[in-house]
């Protein structure tokens, strides 16, 4: 499972012109599901994700997590960030989850960022959404969980 997490001022996600999700200061979340994820690698990446240490502290250090602030999660599936370039110029998605799989996953993963109190949006799975954010720092973080196995 890949995930791009971005700190930002503020972020939305649209569908069809219509917002279905928005937060203010917090994290955004861009998820991808690959073949062989479990909820092992769920639990990993929901625990790293409410635990990261980026946001500031009184001495402009990046000590805090999202927790800590009570700050907000907006979560998009991003098949995309599975994607391997090491061959030709055209990003292969074969390691993509199937997309009922992969649809399990996401909202497993939702349910379980949403079990930490945390206001929790997401984007609508297998839509094409736009996505509107103000990074803060810029702060951008790529985590993997096949990188800690």
């Amino acid at each position: 499972m890949r995930i791009i997490v971005q700190r930002v001022k503020n972020c939305s996600v649209s569908v069809k012109e219509l917002i279905v999700g928005k937060i203010e200061y917090g994290l955004l979340v861009y998820l991808g599901v690959e073949k062989g994820d479990s909820s092992v690698d769920l639990n990993y990446l929901q625990k790293k994700i409410i635990s990261l240490r980026i946001f500031n502290d009184i001495n402009a250090q990046m000590n805090l997590s999202v927790k800590d602030i009570n700050a907000s999660i907006l979560v998009v599936s991003q098949f995309t960030i599975c994607a391997d370039t090491r061959k030709g110029n055209r990003p292969s998605y074969n390691n993509a989850e199937k997309p009922d799989i992969a649809r399990k996953i996401y909202l497993s993963f939702i349910e379980k960022l949403k079990e930490t109190g945390l206001n929790i949006q997401s984007g609508e799975f297998q839509e094409k959404m736009e996505v509107s954010s103000t990074n803060d720092g810029p702060v951008t973080i790529l985590l993997d969980s096949r990188k800690i196995f």
